[in-house]
This record gives structure tokens, sequence and C-alpha cells, in this order.
């Protein structure tokens, strides 16, 4: 996102957000940050929509499942690191 000079919301640029964005709404980034990141989805109209689309599909996958072990559910966020980060998945 290019701003001609002004800083983007929060201070954060929207990739920087996207890339923590899961951790957020996971409640897992610091106050500070999570300040940060809040203000930037209430200006950044697309960011904004990207974390209230993800809200949505939580609370839906939430309502319709039973709970999830807690296990699964850190192998699958560490998958998604690994991906996030450019790295390949592990082979079967």
């Amino acid at each position: 996102m290019k701003l001609l000079g002004r800083k983007p919301p929060g201070g954060m640029s929207c990739h920087q957000v996207g890339e923590v964005l899961q951790q957020y709404l996971d409640g897992h980034i610091d106050a500070e940050r999570a300040g940060r990141i809040e203000q930037h989805l209430d200006e950044c109209r697309r960011c904004g929509m990207e974390a209230e689309t993800y809200e949505r599909i939580k609370a839906t996958l939430a309502a319709q499942r039973p709970a999830v072990p807690a296990e699964s559910i850190d192998r699958l966020r560490e998958f998604g690191e690994r991906l996030a980060h450019g790295e390949e998945p592990d082979s079967p």
C-alpha cells in the first residue's frame, strides 16, 4: 500500500497486519501491538473486512463443531506458520 509520505493506519502496513492477523484474532498478541492492529483494522477497509470474515468463519465453525483437541489446533497453527514463512510443509 503506497501512501505518498503518510504512515499506514496504525503505523502498520497491510502486509504486516496480514502476517499476524490470525494470532491477533486468537488473542496471542501483546496489548501494545494489538492496539496498533486494531487501529489499522478500523482505518483500513480491506483489512477490516478480512478480519471480519475470519471472525465469522471461526464463529460458524465453533457453533457447528465439537471441541477440537488442543494438540490438533497446535499442529494446524504450526503448519500455517511454516507456510506463512515460506517453508515447505513436512512430508507425510
